[in-house]
Parts: structure tokens; sequence; C-alpha cells
């Protein structure tokens, strides 16, 4: 009994790919690779954005508010008759206020504290405020600067002028001091987060990645795998009859008594080899999908007369039952595989030296039997019937095969057992019109 080539399969083993296959998935692994780049290049950017605008936010934020803490305690400084500044004033607010204040006072062009919290929450080193306010004094302007606390916390410094009490000239410096610690925390706690985010975002884009490149790359793999298998095919099946053609050509050349038989043997076998040819040709064909059904009601039982009638039975008995059924098919896919059900049963369903008997049944629920007399389909090969390369018995292995294809194309199912005549029955179904 002849069994099919098996059906192709998208997703060989590694160790199966053929070598287009193989760089095909190459390929898919560069995409994947690129693609996680681009993410990875993105996501490094926008983290790198965020971390730095809210570094640069924080400090503005910051200098916002020891640029006020400086105005608010200008306003608050008093003189006394003399002229003399009278600092105290800013105890009210200032001993637990922060950003810490330091109010250094401008006599005879050298600066001498005049106001120092007692309790600072920023411990700023003196030589420090000293710099910053001498610094405000001579470009008579606001002065930002960055230090180091006594108690090694980094800290951001402040210095603005106020005026003397007749308001002719500069009365010395204010100087705001604000601690960085809590502000630089939160910030490295922002950075470990942006950069867990972005780990995590990256692996769900490799993820990604990799399954949108095997999306994309999957149309042009099958197409390979379905090149390389009708490659195969090809090759396997048209393999023998080459070489029997030449070997007859041989023959007929060097035997003038053996030409006519020999050209009578090449006749059927290059008949044989069209048959060939066309076979693999319309399984290539079903196997890319460029093969569309033109569907219409149509009388199965004429159909399968018609197949019948249309057979060179070369001797061998078919006797066709029917009942009236009608289907929505493709008419010539449809007689395609009623006649290659046909042929395989007479040229398997038979025992050796005796013409098979096939009888062709048509039921009115849409199904077709196909019953022969033969040794039966091998048990070790009852699973395997529809794959490819299982041929028991020597045959090309794609009657069955597109058969098979035409029954699933059609919402059918076609499949084989045991027949009442002792050999082998296929039977395909499909739905009835209506």
């Amino acid at each position: 009994m002849r069994v099919l080539p098996g059906r192709f399969r998208p997703h060989a083993d590694r160790a199966d790919r053929t070598p287009a296959a193989r760089r095909a998935h190459r390929m898919r692994w560069r995409l994947t690779a690129l693609f996680t780049l681009t993410s990875a290049i993105g996501l490094i950017g926008l983290a790198g954005f965020a971390v730095h605008n809210d570094d640069l936010s924080r400090r503005r934020q910051l200098d916002s508010e020891l640029k006020l803490q400086i105005t608010q305690a200008v306003s608050g400084l008093e003189f006394d008759d003399t002229g003399q500044l009278v600092a105290t004033t800013l105890n009210d607010y200032v001993e637990t206020s922060c950003p810490s204040l330091f109010v250094l006072s401008d006599t005879g062009g050298s600066l001498k504290p005049a106001f120092t919290p007692r309790q600072p929450c920023a411990h700023a080193r003196p030589a420090d405020v000293q710099a910053i306010a001498a610094a405000s004094v001579q470009e008579g302007g606001r002065v930002l600067t960055d230090g180091r606390g006594t108690d090694g916390h980094p800290l951001r410094l402040a210095a603005g002028v106020f005026a003397t009490a007749d308001g002719q000239g500069t009365g010395g410096s204010i100087v705001a001091v604000g601690d960085l610690t809590s502000d630089q925390a939160a910030h490295r706690e922002l950075t470990g987060l942006l950069a867990a985010g972005c780990a995590v975002l990256l692996g769900l884009s490799a993820i990604a990645g990799h399954l949108l490149s095997g999306r994309a790359i999957r149309p042009a793999l099958t197409a390979l795998q379905q090149q390389e298998a009708f490659l195969a095919e090809a090759a396997h099946d048209l393999r023998t009859p080459a070489a029997s053609l030449r070997l007859l050509a041989e023959t007929a050349l060097r035997d003038d008594t053996a030409r006519d038989a020999a050209l009578e043997r090449t006749v059927r076998l290059a008949t044989r080899m069209g048959e060939l040819v066309d076979g693999l040709l319309t399984r290539a064909r079903l196997t890319a999908g460029v093969v569309t059904l033109a569907r219409e009601p149509l009388r199965l039982d004429q159909l399968v007369e018609a197949v019948a009638d249309d057979t060179h039975t070369d001797g061998h008995q078919v006797t066709v039952r029917t009942e009236p059924a009608v289907v929505n098919a493709d008419p010539e896919l449809l007689r395609r595989a009623v006649a290659n059900l046909l042929g395989n049963a007479l040229t398997h369903g038979r025992t050796a030296g005796a013409p098979a008997r096939v009888e062709l049944t048509v039921r009115a629920d849409g199904a077709v039997t196909v019953d022969d007399a033969g040794p039966g389909i091998p048990a070790e090969l009852a699973d395997s019937l529809f794959e490819r390369f299982h041929s028991g018995s020597g045959s090309t292995g794609l009657g069955l095969s597109i058969a098979s294809w035409v029954a699933r194309a059609h919402a059918g199912t076609l499949t084989a057992g045991s027949s009442p005549t002792g050999g082998a029955r296929f039977t395909l179904r499909l739905p009835v019109h209506g």
C-alpha cells in the first residue's frame, strides 16, 4: 500500500533545518538584537533625560528657596539710630528655619558675622560662608555655589547683599545654606528605580522583538522550507524514472531487436513522469497556498461517475454505486482528489498477479468510499499514512497527500481503514450543500 509524503512542518527541529532555514533563523536573532539595541538606546536616552531633569529641577527648587529666604531676611533687617545693624530680629524665625541663614556685616571693608544660628540645620564651614559672602559683596548681587559641610554633607550656598541704613551703600551679605543630602538620596532612589524599570522594559522589549521578528520572517521561512521540501520531493520521485529512461534509451541504441519494446516502455515511463511532475507541481501549489477554491454546488455522484468513466482500468474491475448528493466544492480539485483515490486503489489495492477489484460508493451525506481487495494498510504505517516520505511500495506518495489537502480545504476529512472486502477503505467526507 502506498504511503504519502507528509505534510510540511513549518517548525522543524534545529538538527533538521536546511541551510536556508538556518540563515533565516540567524536573521531572526539579528533582528531581535537590532530591535533590542534600538530599544536600549531609546530607554537609556529617556532615563538619562529624566535623571538629568530631576537633578536640575531639585537644584532649581532649592535655589529658589535659598533666594526667597535671603529676600525675606533682607526685609527683616533693622538698623539702630546710629545706622548699626540689628540682626536679633531674625531670631523669631531663623532658629527653627531651614535653610540656615548667616548675616555678615561690612565693617570698614571686612565682613564680620553679625548673626549666626545657634542650631543650624546645615553645618557649613565658616570659611565657605565667608568666601561666598565676599563674592556677593564684590559682585554686588547674588551668588550660588556648592560646598561640603563640617559633617561631610553636600551643601548648596547662596549669598545676597543688603544695603546700609541710608540705602547708599552695601551693608553686608546674607548667606543661606541648604543641605542636599535628602535631595541626593531621593535622586539616587529615582535613578535606581529608572534603571530597574529600564532593565525590565528592555527584557520585555527583547522578548517582544524576538516574537515579532519570528512573525516577520515566518512567511519567508515557510516559503524557504516549502521550496526545500519541493526540491527534495522532486529529486526523490524523479531520480528512478530518469535513470530508467536513460537505461531504455541506451538499450534501444544498442539492440535493434529490443528497440520496439524499449520505446513502448519509454512512452509508458514518460507518461508516468508527466503525472509525477503534475502531481509535484500541484502539491507545491497547494502547500504554498496559491490555489484558490472556486466553490459551486455540484452533484458529487455525477462527478464520481465521470471520474470512473475517464479512468483507464486496464483490465481491473471498478464498481460504482451512487446516491444523489450535492456538495459545495471546487470541481477540478475534487475531481483530482477522487481520481487520486481511485488510482491509488487500482495500483495498490490488489494481490500480486490478480486484477484489482475496486468499489466506489457515494452516499447522500456527501461521503465517498473507495474499497479495494488488496493487502490492506500495514499496522506500522497506519499512523503515518499521510506523512511525507513514508512510502513502503516505491510509489510517489503524492496522490493521497493531494486528496487529503483537498478534503481539508473543503472543511471535510479523508480517513483510511479496513474494508469489508479485505483490503483498504478510504473515505472522503464533504459537507453537503444547503
